[in-house]
């Protein structure tokens, strides 16, 4: 099949079939992709001992790269091999590449092959002549394409030689939140800093380009405030009663209930309260953000939505009370919790986005071939907004046909990456005509036929939203955003307007620049980096070492109960860790099955295990090599004691203790 391109497109791939590093910054449905198999199909052909990389950042897109772009242009000269978290062959990724001429791959899955030292397994840069980076505006600070590419700027400090071409891919590296010209300019400069690149965009065919890729019309579906709102001030009520049971100065330093800002507190009251072992100040930060997350969920979705939730979470503390303040806490909710679920069901006090939303999708839904994308931000709120869809006679009468999509995981609200792979097909053939999703499909999700985007209730970047109007492909397509009057998403989606041509003028600044000042720029900016990470790694190797695992004691988060020792754990695959001791199995009760959809070498997933004193969730069993079943323990469950204090660490990489033995 012949890859033939469009004028603009043969414009930008000019530096790239020249060897050169380059980054193509074309807008959404551009067909940034198509450039970069034409590229990759160049570069075959004219290097001896060609082998190519293409990175993508989601899972789903290693599908869409293989099967729609490069398979049919390249798949009957070459070997193609198309590998992402959920396929067996990642184990084998080394021969895999040996084997094949292009792999497509999530950068995560290279990432591992150049840090796992078997021979099967592992790879090098220097075994790639051409390294294609999809979304690769993602480059930056701690992301993975940044370490891959952390690596390839140290070889270049160095100057090793042998290393890849790269191309990257993007719609908009955006201005990295600045709103000042000379610091977007910077940001763009890092950008290239990091991948080593120009950035090239069409400058003669501009008129071309733009009737390829029509804009969406953009409307604001606005929204007036809710002028009574009886079922969130209840809740803002229960709050006050639990900030009164705080010690005074606790509650006064706690911003606006029912924002973001407020949960970004109550997040960090309760690690205070757990470092300080105050499980009073703990309890209740942990309880007021259960109920920020009903009143943003009653300001998104429907007020007996937010009930709802609440409801569960006090459902499932019933039967561990196990202090005062537990009691305190649950008989707060018990006690009002008739009230609320009678709020909740007057309809007269319903949010009045949903009745707008309802307008918007109507409207679109008149026409019986329309497709269209609802962004919400929450795996939650894409939950809710399903349910009232499929429960509203008026949407069901144009005969919307919705489903979900949210990111990977292995969480209650998570989708198995199959689950996901067959939403995107049901919605490419028209089985469902609604996705309701989270920014898992902002970026690259090819679907022509889409003809409205809503974004609803979103506060995010200028990249975003510049991905998510790109979603709408169709002629005539409407990008709506429904928002409350005056309200901080109407404020944010204006912004982003602003900084959508600000990063436009960045780029063009860059662009300007004469080629020498521009290599001075990057190489002083590569060279910080390099030294920077190097100070990083030290930084973090001190503090693995700041203690040895006999100093280092966890406690249950929950209720401080004291559990085992750095002593006691060893590691799986690098990654699991696994409590040994055999005393530890009197803390913990298992539960239902874990049911993971990839398989795993040496292990598999046993039962959810969870505190026998309050029913904290620590993690799973795994059955390790069909010999031992052993506790996995999840770090975010557990405190940890050492003689320079407590701690609340995020993940295991943070822990501050000599690294565990392997299995």
């Amino acid at each position: 099949m012949d890859c033939n391109l469009r004028p603009y497109q043969e414009e930008v791939v000019q530096a790239a079939l020249r060897g050169e590093n380059s980054i193509i910054w074309l807008p959404t449905g551009g067909g940034k992709t198509r450039t970069a198999v034409y590229i990759t199909k160049k570069h075959l052909e004219t290097t001896a001992n060609a082998k190519v990389a293409v990175l993508v950042n989601k899972v789903h897109l290693v599908d869409q790269h293989f099967a729609k772009e490069f398979r049919p242009y390249l798949g009957s000269t070459y070997k193609i091999a198309a590998i992402s978290g959920d396929s067996n062959e990642k184990d084998l990724f080394g021969c895999l590449v040996k084997a094949s001429d292009l792999v497509i791959c999530t950068a995560q899955i290279l990432e591992n092959a150049l840090i796992n030292m078997e021979e099967e397994k592992h790879v090098e840069l220097t075994d790639f002549t051409l390294l294609v980076i999809d979304e690769c505006h993602h480059t930056q600070k701690e992301s993975v394409y940044n370490k891959i590419m952390g690596r390839y700027v140290e070889k270049k400090v160095r100057k090793e030689g042998n290393l890849p071409q790269i191309l990257g891919l993007t719609a908009s590296p955006g201005t990295g939140g600045n709103k000042q010209l000379d610091k977007a300019v910077e940001h763009v400069l890092q950008i290239c800093a990091n991948l080593d690149s120009v950035i090239v965009s069409t400058k003669e065919f501009t008129p071309v380009l733009q009737k390829v890729v029509p804009r969406p019309k953009k409307q604001y579906d606005i929204v007036e405030r809710r002028t009574l709102d009886p079922f969130g001030d209840h809740l803002k009520a229960m709050m006050l009663m639990i900030h009164e049971y705080m010690p005074p100065t606790v509650s006064r330093s706690l911003r606006e209930m029912g924002t973001q800002e407020y949960e970004a507190d109550v997040v960090e009251l309760e690690k205070e309260g757990v470092k300080k072992e105050n499980r009073l100040i703990a309890q209740c930060a942990l309880h007021l953000r259960q109920y920020n997350d009903a009143l943003l969920i009653n300001d998104t979705v429907r007020m007996v939505d937010a009930f709802r939730g609440l409801d569960e979470f006090y459902n499932s503390r019933k039967t561990k009370l196990l202090d005062g303040t537990d009691i305190f806490l649950q008989g707060l909710f018990d006690e009002n919790r008739v009230e609320l679920k009678q709020l909740a069901s007057n309809d007269r006090y319903e949010n009045p986005k949903l009745a707008q939303l309802q307008c918007t999708l109507q409207e679109e839904f008149n026409d019986e071939n329309s497709r269209a994308v609802l962004f919400s931000k929450t795996r939650r709120g894409t939950h809710c907004l399903f349910d009232w869809v499929n429960s509203n006679p008026e949407l069901q009468r144009v005969n919307i046909r919705a489903g979900i999509l949210t990111g990977a995981g292995t969480g209650a609200n998570h989708m198995t990456q199959n689950e996901q792979k067959e939403t995107i097909k049901h919605f490419r053939t028209g089985i469902l005509n609604l996705l309701i999703s989270t920014s898992v499909a902002e970026e690259g999700l090819d679907i022509p036929e889409c003809n409205l985007v809503v974004r609803y209730g979103l506060l995010t970047n200028e990249i975003a939203q510049q991905q998510a109007s790109g979603r709408a492909r169709a002629m005539n397509s409407v990008y709506s955003v429904v928002a409350e009057e005056g309200g901080r998403e109407m404020r944010r989606e204006l912004t982003n307007e602003y900084l959508e041509s600000l990063t436009a003028k960045a780029i063009d600044q860059v662009q300007q620049m004469s080629p020498s000042e521009f290599r001075r720029k990057i190489s002083k900016l590569q060279k910080i980096a390099v030294m920077t990470r190097i100070q990083a790694e030290r930084k973090k190797d001190e503090r693995k070492q700041r203690y040895s695992p006999s100093q280092v004691q966890f406690q249950c988060r929950e209720c401080f109960l004291l559990v085992c020792s750095g002593e006691d754990l060893r590691k799986i695959e690098n990654a699991h860790h696994v409590n040994i001791n055999p005393e530890f199995e009197r803390h913990y009760i298992a539960g239902g099955q874990v049911v993971l959809e990839k398989s795993f070498e040496d292990w598999e997933p046993g039962r959810v295990i969870s505190c026998k004193n309050c029913g904290k969730e620590w993690g799973m069993e795994i059955k390790f090599k069909k010999v031992v079943t052993l506790p996995c323990l999840k770090i975010k469950s557990f405190s940890m004691k050492t003689p320079g204090g407590k701690s609340t660490p995020r993940q295991w990489k943070d822990v501050e203790f000599q690294d565990c033995a392997a299995l």
